[in-house]
């Protein structure tokens, strides 16, 4: 069995690979990674992005996300990934009970989580929601450039409010 050390130097080079964009090396070199150690949760994690990102198979990408979010909730990417597919697939309850639970690990960078809430629920139509998930998400933040995201993401709700009331009114709007 390989030494922890070099499970974590073996993950190292699976990253720069993908960074590379030598998508199918980074693939074995993690799933080497696994073989050896199960619960490597950072390299299920990089797995189910690759399994969702490059090879747009999403049940496994699903099932490597959770599995590292079970084997090391500290890696607080995995949680952040699995949010992402949940949003991208469009599980919104599923989305919301994940960020709820997401909130609690520590170390977690809540001006993601909430700007994820922002995101659901305004594709859900919810702008007001999605706005005060917005300003959370400023609160949260400490970088000026993403702080402008946010704020750009606000603007384009209330925008959005305003071009739902102008044409349905105060109606609520089905999605």
């Amino acid at each position: 069995m390989e030494s922890e050390l070099t499970l974590n130097e073996d993950f190292l080079r699976a990253d720069d690979l993908i960074r590379d964009n030598k998508i199918s090396e980074a693939l074995k070199l993690l799933e080497s990674i696994i073989l050896e150690d199960p619960g490597f949760g950072k390299a299920h994690n990089h797995i189910g992005w690759i399994y969702e990102t490059k090879l747009k198979e999403n049940k496994k990408a699903e099932l490597h996300y959770l599995q590292a979010i079970k084997s090391d909730i500290s890696y607080t990417a995995s949680s952040i990934n699995y949010a992402y597919f949940l949003s991208n697939q469009g599980r919104f309850d599923e989305l919301n009970t994940h960020l709820e639970k997401s909130l609690k690990i520590s170390g977690i960078n809540k001006s993601v989580i909430y700007n994820e809430y922002g995101i659901m629920y305004e594709l859900q139509g919810k702008c007001k929601d999605a706005v005060k998930a917005f300003k959370l998400a400023i609160q949260f933040c400490l970088d000026a450039k993403i702080i402008e995201t946010y704020d750009a993401n606000i603007k384009r709700c209330k925008n959005k409010a305003g071009f739902f009331r102008s044409f349905f009114g105060n109606k609520l709007i089905k999605i």
